[in-house]
């Protein structure tokens, strides 16, 4: 095996074994820093979420180039049905085990190792200037930490490295939580009369909610409205009626879609409800998540991640589709079927971007998670034709 590989496969394994729940990613970032500083990456910077942002400057001016991967991961909630340790970074019949090895520490480390050696290669002799980013929090927040990102970097071009099977990946639907409520009134469910019962009133504003039918999109397909979870208060609500009751929704996202476009169907339902029966209350809105950092430095946001979409005929695509098949690869151009920080980068800032990972996405996630090694040899080679291909 060539010694670039062996050292790509290495540096994965280092990732996987570092751990990094959300907001936990330290010792990701410090494997990063120490990599780029023994390669000679000509800038390293941590911002104050921690995201840890390198670049290598061509000798000649050109477009900025970003790869963005996350350094975080889910949870492994039983280790002992797991075959593997999933924090091991062990290696079984041609393939990588363990938490993160899809999603998306292999592509991770190959953004890197591309990185670096066409730097080598090429002696820094090319247009523009290539970043990667090690992002935190993408498993609570798809592209919130990736707007500090943009905002420092200012990239012409981005590439997402989550699961593609090798493809490249010009779209996805976003998401959004959309949260439900009812107001009641409490009383002691001896006398429930004197009291008005939200959860009932939830259940009545529920089957009002599935009649509405979202958009659809050609190629995104179905912007899908379902109720994932209800609450009510007090919890537990022994010899009480529930004053108070909550839903969240999960939307999935087309593109053009606005914050306000998107509440508005169930905002006049909800209104038309209301003038029917004077004592519904009730309020919508989205979700709102705040997390702390492994810095210390907290981060929040609303849960609406736009969906995005380009067109497989524009130059960016055509120019990396070309160099891809070019150098002997064979990527189908596809979109993702879940949410990625491009939600930030496409989504909201306009930026040309497209998706390129090894390993299949129905592998994110599980048990006994892996990334088969040829799959992570050819995207380290992918990444570097799309580096031919954008910085010329």
């Amino acid at each position: 095996m060539e010694k670039a590989y062996e050292e790509l496969i290495t540096l994965c394994q280092s990732l996987i074994r570092a751990g990094t729940l959300s907001g936990k990613e330290g010792p990701v970032a410090q494997l990063l820093i120490q990599f780029y500083q023994d390669n000679d990456f000509d800038d390293i910077r941590t911002d104050a979420y921690g995201n840890v942002i390198a670049c290598i400057k061509g000798a000649r001016p050109g477009k900025k180039l970003l790869f963005d991967a996350h350094m975080d991961t889910v949870p492994v909630s039983d280790p002992s049905v797991w075959t593997v340790d999933p924090w091991g970074g062990e290696i079984k019949d041609g393939k990588l085990y363990g938490r993160g090895a899809t999603d998306m520490k292999g592509s991770l480390a190959a953004m890197m190792c591309a990185a670096a050696k066409f730097s080598k290669d090429t002696q820094k002799d090319f247009a523009g200037e290539i970043y990667i980013a090690g992002v935190v929090h993408e498993e609570c927040f798809e592209g919130i930490a990736s707007r500090e990102i943009s905002k420092t970097v200012k990239p012409d071009y981005v590439v997402i490295g989550e699961a593609s099977d090798l493809n490249l990946k010009i779209g996805q639907r976003g998401r959004a939580e959309i949260v439900v409520e009812t107001f009641g009134k409490p009383a002691h469910s001896a006398n429930p009369e004197k009291g008005l019962n939200a959860v009932y009133k939830m259940a009545d504003v529920i089957r009002a909610i599935k009649t509405l039918v979202p958009p659809e999109h050609p190629v995104l397909g179905k912007g899908i409205l379902e109720l994932t979870d209800i609450k009510s208060s007090p919890y537990p609500g022994a010899s009480v009626v529930p004053e108070y009751c909550r839903c969240t929704y999960d939307r999935r996202l087309l593109v053009g879609e606005t914050k306000e476009s998107v509440l508005e169907p169930i905002r006049t339902l909800l209104e038309q409800m209301q003038k029917a029966d004077p004592e519904l209350r009730t309020a919508v809105s989205y979700a709102v998540g705040e997390e702390t950092c492994y810095t210390g430095e907290k981060i929040r946001g609303e849960r609406f991640f736009p969906g995005w979409l380009f067109d497989q005929n524009d130059d960016f695509v055509q120019a990396v589709h070309g160099q891809l098949k070019a150098d002997g690869f064979s990527p189908q151009i596809t979109k993702y079927n879940f949410c990625t920080n491009a939600s930030h980068y496409a989504g909201e800032a306009g930026i040309p971007t497209m998706g390129m990972g090894p390993s299949n996405e129905s592998l994110a996630h599980v048990v006994d998670e892996y990334v088969e090694l040829d799959q992570l040899i050819g995207v380290f080679g992918s990444f570097q034709s799309i580096m031919k291909a954008l910085l010329k």
